[in-house]
Parts: C-alpha cells; structure tokens; sequence
C-alpha cells in the first residue's frame, strides 16, 4: 500500500514500484538513475524510509556545503538520545556528534547530500551492491578523488538503529537457514564483500577475509 498511500498524499512525487530484489544499494541506483534522467539537479538527497529529517535538519545540511563536497547528516535515536548514523573513520567507526563540522573517511547512507558537482565525478553509487556496502563504497571512492567528505554539526534528523535482522551466526537454527541468510544481502554476502575489500583493501585482504567468513559458516554449524 505504500506505492498508494505516497501518491495521494503527494500526487507530484515520481514513484517507481520495484519487485522487492532491489535493497537498500540498488534501489537507490534505480531511484538516482531516474532522478537523473527527469532533470538537471544541483543536489541529490539520500534519505533511508525509516530516517526522519528535523524541521531545520536539510537548512543544516546545506549551510556547510561546497563544490566538490559531500555532507553527511547524522541521525540520533528517540528512545535513548545516542547517535545511530553519520560519519565514519577507518579502523574507528562511526564518530560522535560535534557542535562543530567533522570530516570523515566514509559514512552511512542514511541521509547524505551529494552534490552536482560530486556527481559528474563520482556518479551513481555501484550496482554491484545489492544492500549494505553501497554507501561505503561510494565515500571512500570519493574520498579516493579528494572529495570532501564532512558531517554536518548536531543531528540533523533521527532514525533507530536496525537491530532486526537475523544473524547467521546463530548455532541453533540449521546449516540450510544460516547459509541462506549467509548468502543473502543482508547477511555476510561474501562475494560483495570480496568486491568491496579487493577494491579498497588489497588482494591479500580479500582473500582472507572471504576464506575466514566461510571458516566462520562451518564452525557455526559444529
């Protein structure tokens, strides 16, 4: 009902029903893609359905942007006031709210302002990431082009963290069920996270990593 519910709330809004394959990552490709080919934008606004933006969080956004940057907004929770999503810095993780702008390394995709500029040298986030990696990927290859990338002062919106999906590290469920949510893209999805780590962290890396995840896979299931 959500494709019905949009359109008579915001007849304008250019809906696109996908099928249910595309997530996180491909979807926003597909959604890109055709915001593109409508109109000449000067910005692009990633923004997660469960993330919600303060009356002044978008105004906060823009007031620290520039050519040749991408500012991040970060997202506090409702029930316990801690940060959720935002910036992120290598080997550290995501990085505590600032009264101040931060730089960062890359970032969670969860509302993020992109703009012209950055796009024409960037372009679209890959789609050779179904869910989780996509967002990652595309910072740290802008940071690979000396994009800026800066984390907006104060929160600019809230959302809670995912804490619903099934890991597939749990023993007791069967070797076929932890496989499948293994294989899946919002499990460990190996070949994509091989991808993500060839490209950003080496060979070697790689190979380790993917050799450990299905290491992990089997000892679950002893």
């Amino acid at each position: 009902g959500t494709f019905e519910d949009v359109k008579k709330k915001y007849p304008d809004i250019k809906v696109i029903v996908g099928d249910g394959s595309l997530f996180w990552s491909r979807g926003m490709h597909l959604a890109w893609q055709t915001a593109a080919k409508t109109k000449d934008y000067d910005f692009y606004l990633w923004l997660n359905d469960d993330t919600t933006l303060y009356k002044l969080g978008l105004q906060n956004m823009l007031s620290v942007v520039k050519n040749e940057t991408i500012v991040v907004g970060a997202t506090v929770s409702i029930s316990n006031h801690k940060i959720t999503y935002g910036g992120r810095i290598i080997k550290k993780g995501l990085i505590g709210i600032s009264d101040t702008v931060q730089e960062c390394d890359y970032f969670n995709g969860n509302l993020v302002l992109i703009p012209k500029t950055v796009f024409e040298l960037i372009g679209f986030n890959d789609y050779k990431f179904h869910h989780g990696l996509g967002d990652f990927d595309y910072g740290l290859r802008a940071g690979k082009k000396n994009i800026n990338l800066l984390v907006a002062p104060n929160f600019s919106g809230f959302c809670e963290l995912n804490t619903t999906r099934k890991s597939w590290q749990i023993k007791k469920m069967s070797f076929s069920q932890r496989y499948r949510l293994f294989k899946s893209p919002l499990g460990n999805n190996p070949e994509e996270y091989f991808l993500f780590d060839f490209r950003h962290n080496g060979v070697f890396s790689a190979v380790s990593h993917y050799c450990l995840a299905y290491i992990r896979l089997l000892y679950c299931s002893i």
